[in-house]
């Protein structure tokens, strides 16, 4: 018979075992869902400071207000109001390179430069050594179409980060980028937010190639406050219709 080994959650009639420990005795009531998450992707269990850390990216990632993942998950709900799954499955969907991927962007971003470099003290070296190879392509994290002026949640981070004695490569990078791109750039960009969760998740040692998923879990808890707020206070179909209504119909261009 196989066997199909996992260090995971698995089930006998009478206990439930998750990462070793039982379930309703051990995990239950004493394990925040953070810090669960966070024991889940890694299987280890992480320090008071790495759980602080991390729910704090998991709060700056959660709800931006009305984002296309939001209005997709309302209009859907509109269109089938039996499939809170499908509203749900619908934003989450719309997380891409301009929202919510941003995220993992960054972090793999920054890791590919420090994987390419030997350790160093100067940060700013480096990162103006970065600016410039990147020539006039998009630095992921740097700029944000409404905070101009800075990022509120970016200083937050990189606060608790230094709190916790958890500022790594990745964020001191991420820090010297947004110090010395002005030089090569001729102009001053924000670090956003997203940017920054990613040099912090990866910081944190969280794996790259599952960094868009902890902006999804994240953004899964607003999206369910956008749907608790749509039955409260319905806008969707109010969407729908300021489109519908205002359509004008033309030829189709001839290519």
């Amino acid at each position: 018979m196989t066997v199909y080994e996992t260090a995971l959650g698995a089930s006998t009639p009478d206990t439930i075992t998750l990462l070793g420990h039982d379930l309703a005795r051990d995990v239950m009531g004493n394990v925040g869902f953070g810090e669960l998450a966070f024991w889940l992707a890694t299987q280890r269990r992480p320090s008071p400071g790495e759980t602080r850390l991390f729910e704090a990216v998991l709060a700056a990632l959660a709800d931006h207000g009305f984002t296309p993942t939001a209005i997709v998950s309302r209009l859907t709900l509109l269109s089938a109001p039996d499939s809170v799954q499908g509203a749900l499955a619908a934003g989450l969907l719309g997380g891409g390179s301009r929202f919510l991927g941003v995220t993992e962007d960054a972090g793999r971003f920054l890791n590919a430069v420090i994987s390419a470099h030997p350790p160093r003290e100067d940060w700013d070296e480096l990162a103006l050594e970065t600016v410039r190879a990147q020539g006039k392509a998009r630095i992921p994290g740097l700029g944000h179409h409404v905070h101009k002026n800075g990022d509120p949640r970016t200083p937050r981070l990189f606060e608790i980060a230094e709190e916790e004695g958890l500022i790594g490569p990745h964020l001191s990078l991420f820090a010297a980028i947004g110090r010395v791109h002005p030089q090569v750039l001729g102009k001053t960009l924000p670090l956003n937010g997203a940017g920054t969760c990613g040099a912090v998740l990866a910081d944190l040692g969280l794996p790259l190639e599952l960094l868009r998923g902890f902006a999804l879990l994240a953004r899964t808890a607003g999206l369910i406050g956008q749907l608790a707020e749509e039955l409260r206070n319905p806008v969707a179909n109010q969407i729908f219709l300021s489109v519908d209504q205002n359509t004008r119909s033309v030829a189709p261009v001839e290519e």
